[in-house]
Formats: structure tokens, C-alpha cells, sequence
């Protein structure tokens, strides 16, 4: 779908040629971003499965072993706006691979600790370094591929990725904690390294854009504000929502982002321009994504404890109950490029939330107290992965239509913060629920009970990400029916 933009980067941009040819060049630079991206999706899966072992042999708390998945969402969460659009500033190919570089040497050193501590620093790290990779990895694909079926076919290649990393992630993490936590830090290690190495000779030099650089105030109220908005959310649920602390920290987080919008509106040269918030498609696609990973990650989150503490299954057999939603991510995603050459991405987002919808809806009509998996939560992952199969590519390539190349990078950050603080909202309130349920539910035995309302809340935002889209495609359709 092409949007139509009026902006001044908009109307210097020059047209790309309706093919593009698939050099081997071309394949290996795709190559390496999807390498990245599978690293990503292996990273956060495999260190969720080994929760358990890290607390044990370094004597952590059920609290500081949160901060291990939540120091990671920190650092990406917080600085991936301010990552995509340095992408554009210092240029792609320098960020990226820099970025890739601290990953690499992050994941060594987390391996390698014996501190807890020291632990969520290099999680942290590794999730600024993310914040880095992700979005200049998406900035690199639509600026190399040319927008249309080159670039829908290369982003349904790089979801293939995304999701294949998380899915393997889990089985791997599985195999890898019966030998030692410590492999799930140390084998993404060689794994960066070969992206390092082949992306210095494969993604080709670019130049920084030309203006934009000197919004230091900018820079440093974004960067204050987004991550003190994510520590708020990934904290509250322990700390309380009404604790002084956290609502000064709200109260703080939102004064900082109203400064950097004041900032963006009154300086020369705005590290951000705001009026890509005002393309319609653009901002329906960040919403969709919020709906889109704030439900799935949550649920499958719920689905983790269940099996794996309720149900006391070992964490490779929960690993392979939740597998086939990501398998099925996997197997469809390469077709998505085509259908959204053939129906566009409004409808394929549409198809997407209607997915989830369903998935969700049918796991509380047939849940009861104890979910039958093949009956109750092998439909409902296949429904899942559909949705996340149609959904990702088709969002992400809306996010990224009709922008100027010297904008990729903030178009990608963007959506991909949208994802990752939607996912941080959702799952803190689903935790909430949960913990609640937990005092309040019947308990014992194989009951499901205490997670009734953290799946009701999920069903909620995939719903709202329904009806988000099929309004305007409603009146698109009654526009053309009295034209």
C-alpha cells in the first residue's frame, strides 16, 4: 500500500524502478539481517527456558530474575526510537555493525559472570544493543530492497527469521540448560560474530543523512523519557501502581516526553519529525503492532507458568507444546510478500487480528478449569501463529511504505518501539492479574483459574486491534460503493 506523503523529504525522493534483480550480494546482505534478527529471537527464548537454572546456581530471588528478562526490554524498549533514527544520522552500515559488535561481546561476558548483579547489566547491554541492531537491520532492508513485491518478498524472508529464532530458542534452550544456563549466553557468541564478519564485506557503505544532527536536548529527553517509562511499567506490578514512586516516575517519564515533543516542534533540526504521526496508515500500523505482540507474548508468558509450574512439565516438553504457532509463523510467513502484492496490508492486518480474535476467544469458550491441550491449546496456538504469520510482515511494511529513505530508520524504530513498550504494557497488567488470581482463585491441583483474567485482558486488546482496523476498511468500502 503506497502513502501518500506531503512532506519535503517526500517530494525529493527519488522513483524506484518497478523490479529489482536478487544479486548474490543482494541475498547475502539479507543474509546477515536476518542472521540478527534470528539471533534476537534465539536470545530472549532460550534464557526464558533457563530462568529456573540461573536462580539456582547464583541464588537469585524470583524478583531479581525478573530483572533478567525485564533488564533486556529496558535497554530495547527505551532506546530503540532514539537507535533508529541514529541509524539514519551516523549511518546504517557504521550503527549496525558497531551495535552487533557489543551484542557479541555482551553475550560472552554474561556467560561468564557468576554475579546476578553483573548478570542484568550485560542484559542491559545486550538489549541496547538490540535497540541498535533491529531497527537499522529494518532501515538497511527497505532502503536496499525497493518498495513493492522486492520488498515485501525480502521482509516475509526476514519474519521467517524472526519467528524460526524464537521457536528454536525454546527448543534450544531446553537442550542447552540440561548441560549449564551458561550455553544459552555463550552460543549466540560465535553466531554474532559470523553476521559480524560477513556483514564488513556484504552491506554496502551509505552515507549519513545530510541534516538533523544537533538536537542534543532532543536526544537526551527521548532517551530519559522512554526509559523511564519502561522501568515504570516492567517495576510497578512489584512495587505497586499507586506507590509514590512509581506514579513520580510516571509523572516524570511524561513530563520528559512532553519536552521532547515541545523540542521536536521548535528546533531547526528535529531529531524526529512528528508529522509522521499524522499518516493515518502509519500510526494504525504502530497501534496493530501494540495489539499484535502485547497479546501473543502475554499469553504465551501465562502459558509458560502454567505448563511448566502448574502442570510441572519439563521446559523442552513445554517448549515443544507452544513450538507449533511458531513453526506455523515459520512455514507461512514466505507466502505473505505475495499476498500483500495481491490484497494489500490492510486486509492482511485485518486477517491477522481477526486470527488472534479468534485463537483467544476459542481458548475461553473451551478452557474450563483444566485446558486439554490437543482440544483447547493446539487450535488456539495454530490460530495464534496465523495471526502472527499475516500480521508482522504486513505491519511492518506499512510502517515503512511511502517513507523517504532518509526516514527508514525512524519509520522501523518507531514500530518496533511500538511493539516492544505495547508488549511491556500488556504483559506488567496480565501480570498483575495473574498475581491476583493467584490469592484469589481456587488453586491446587492442574487448575487454570488464576489466569482467567490476564487471558480475558489479552482477548480485550486483540479485539481493540480488530476493530481498529476494520473501521476504516468498512468505510473504504461504503466510500467506493457511493462513488
Amino acid at each position: 500500500m503506497t502513502i501518500t506523503d506531503t512532506s519535503p523529504a517526500s517530494a525529493v525522493r527519488t522513483p524506484q524502478p518497478a523490479e529489482q534483480k536478487w544479486t548474490p550480494r543482494l541475498w547475502g546482505v539479507l543474509a546477515v539481517l536476518c542472521a540478527v534478527l534470528f539471533l534476537d529471537g534465539l536470545d530472549v527464548s532460550m534464557v526464558g527456558v533457563a530462568l529456573p537454572s540461573i536462580g539456582a546456581e547464583l541464588g537469585l530471588s524470583t524478583t531479581a530474575l525478573q530483572w533478567i528478562v525485564n533488564g533486556y526490554v529496558l535497554g530495547y524498549g527505551g532506546l530503540l526510537l532514539l537507535g533508529g533514527r541514529t541509524a539514519d544520522l551516523l549511518g546504517r552500515r557504521r550503527v549496525f555493525l558497531t551495535a552487533l559488535a557489543v551484542f557479541a561481546v555482551a553475550s560472552l561476558v554474561g556467560g561468564l559472570v557468576d554475579d546476578g548483579a553483573l548478570l542484568i547489566v550485560t542484559r542491559f547491554v545486550k538489549g541496547l544493543a538490540a535497540a541498535f541492531t533491529a531497527p537499522t537491520a529494518m532501515s538497511i532492508l527497505t532502503t536496499t530492497f525497493h518498495e513493492g513485491p522486492a520488498r515485501n518478498r525480502a521482509l516475509s524472508v526476514f519474519s521467517v527469521f524472526g519467528a524460526s529464532g524464537y521457536s528454536s530458542g525454546l527448543i534450544l534452550g531446553g537442550l542447552l540448560t540440561s548441560f549449564g544456563w551458561r550455553w544459552t549466553f555463550l552460543t549466540p557468541v560465535p553466531l554474532a560474530l559470523l553476521a559480524l564478519v560477513a556483514g564488513i564485506a556484504l552491506i554496502p557503505r551509505d552515507r549519513p543523512a545530510a541534516g538533523g544532527g544537533h538536537d542534543l536536548i532532543g536526544a537526551v529527553t527521548l532517551t530519559s523519557g522512554m526509559l523511564l517509562a519502561v522501568y515504570t511499567v516492567v517495576s510497578a506490578p512489584e512495587r505497586g501502581w499507586l506507590d509514590p514512586l512509581t506514579v513520580g516516575s510516571i509523572v516524570l517519564a511524561v513530563a520528559l516526553l512532553a519536552g521532547f515533543v515541545i523540542t521536536e516542534n521548535r528546533v531547526a533540526h528535529p531529531l524526529i519529525r512528528l508529522g509522521i504521526l499524522r499518516i493515518g496508515p502509519i500510526v494504525r500500523a504502530n497501534l496493530s503492532i501494540v495489539a499484535l505482540f502485547g497479546s501473543y507474548l502475554s499469553f504465551q508468558f501465562m502459558m509458560t507458568l502454567y505448563l511448566q509450574d502448574v502442570l510441572g512439565w519439563s521446559p523442552l516438553k513445554m517448549a515443544l507444546a507452544l513450538l507449533p504457532a511458531g513453526l506455523l509463523v515459520a512455514v507461512g510467513s514466505p507466502f505473505v510478500g505475495r499476498l500483500i502484492d495481491r490484497y494489500g496490508t490492510p486486509r492482511l492486518i485485518l486477517a491477522s487480528m481477526t486470527s488472534l480474535s479468534l485463537g483467544y476467544a476459542w481458548f475461553l469458550a473451551t478452557a474450563g478449569s483444566t485446558p486439554h491441550y490437543a482440544f483447547t491449546v493446539l487450535p488456539t496456538m495454530l490460530l495464534l501463529g496465523g495471526g502472527f504469520a499475516f500480521g508482522f510482515s504486513s505491519i511492518m511494511s506499512q510502517a515503512t511504505d511511502g517513507i523517504d529513505d532518509s526516514e527508514q530508520g525512524l519509520a522501523s524504530g518507531l514500530v518496533q518501539t511500538s511493539g516492544q513498550v505495547g508488549a511491556a504494557l500488556v504483559l506488567a497488567a496480565v501480570t498483575a492479574l495473574v498475581a491476583g488470581g493467584s490469592h484469589t482463585g481456587t488453586g491446587g491441583g492442574t487448575d487454570f483459574g488464576q489466569f482467567d483474567p490476564g487471558v480475558n485482558l489479552v482477548t480485550g486488546v486483540a479485539v481493540v486491534g480488530l476493530l481498529l482496523n476494520v473501521v476504516p476498511l468498512l468505510r473504504g468500502l461504503r466510500a467506493r460503493q457511493i462513488a
